[in-house]
């Protein structure tokens, strides 16, 4: 289990305040456990999460740290905060190395951003980044597409995590989706979400082949990613798709007949998050997937 220590918190912050904030915070668990914690950080992982999605976030980064030591930037945008301003906290979160007679420390940083400081982020986290380490953008919700906030934290992303389950009027935002494909690699927890269920209609090949209607119990997002992905991968743009609302993916029926359940349980949302940063390059099937979303039969 992680050890979060104390914490620096600050108002009216300058970056600089955090970068000794965390210097400071790793000196003292030098002079409380007689050895430096080791810094061994493979990515610095920022999350974009507004008004709302707060408690969402924080769970599931919750158990995280030591799969993957990161620093993790999580930048809560209060645009209509009514004054402009940066305002921090930042804590190390630790874990024994067994064998070795130190920890592993993982750096959370979060940033509140205040008016005008929430329409200009890229130039806030960039001193913050590990150079030379890849950069995973979490963005909850449904982002603001076109937005210059958007735009600039894509410019200093290798990875795009988003979740389209989260977004409304669903297929239409796919299309605003597609044209981010050639500018970061775009992760979609709800097509990860499918991944049991994808392996599973595949395993039926090649009676899958000849099917005219598919229909998902689940959300709208896996709904329309699995027809998508079916249509792509038998190029097969014909194949109708029937949605019955559900809170997770609960069953797939193929010309009215149910396709048997996989096996496993649902990942936990830690453990979906965890697998994508896993992942550093682009996805050409789920890519083809969301543009097999957009076809209408």
């Amino acid at each position: 289990m992680a050890e979060t220590l104390t914490s620096w918190t600050g108002e009216d912050v300058h970056l600089a305040d955090v970068d000794r904030a965390i210097a400071e915070l790793r000196a003292a668990t030098a002079s409380e456990g007689g050895q430096p914690s080791l810094r061994t950080s493979v990515m610095t992982h920022m999350a974009w999460v507004p008004e709302g999605w707060e408690e969402a976030a924080r769970a599931a980064l919750s158990g995280m740290a030591e799969r993957h030591p990161s620093r993790t930037i999580l930048l809560y945008p209060a645009p209509n905060a009514g004054s402009n301003g940066i305002d921090a906290a930042v804590w190390l979160e630790c874990f024994a190395v067994p064998d070795v007679d130190r920890e592993i420390c993982s750096e959370v940083i979060e940033l509140h951003l205040r008016g005008v400081r929430a329409k200009a982020p890229a130039s806030i986290v960039e001193s913050l980044l590990i150079s030379d380490l890849p950069v995973f953008l979490r963005w909850r919700g449904e982002p603001p597409w076109g937005a210059q906030e958007l735009e600039q934290l894509v410019g200093v992303t290798d990875r795009l995590i988003v979740d389209s389950t989260e977004w409304d009027d669903l297929p239409h935002p796919y299309r605003n989706l597609e044209g981010l494909f050639d500018r970061a690699a775009v992760s979609d927890i709800a097509w990860a979400r499918t991944s049991r269920w994808r392996a599973l209609l595949a395993s039926l090949w090649p009676d899958v082949a000849d099917v005219r209607v598919v229909r998902v119990k689940g959300t709208h997002a896996q709904a329309l990613l699995i027809a998508g992905w079916l249509r792509s991968r038998l190029g097969r743009p014909d194949i109708e798709l029937e949605h019955v609302d559900a809170r997770r993916l609960e069953g797939i029926d193929l010309d009215g007949e149910p396709a048997p359940f996989p096996p496993g349980d649902p990942p936990i949302p830690s453990d979906v998050l965890s697998d994508e940063l896993d992942t550093f390059t682009r996805n050409p099937i789920y890519e083809a997937a969301v543009r097999g979303a957009l076809v209408e039969p």
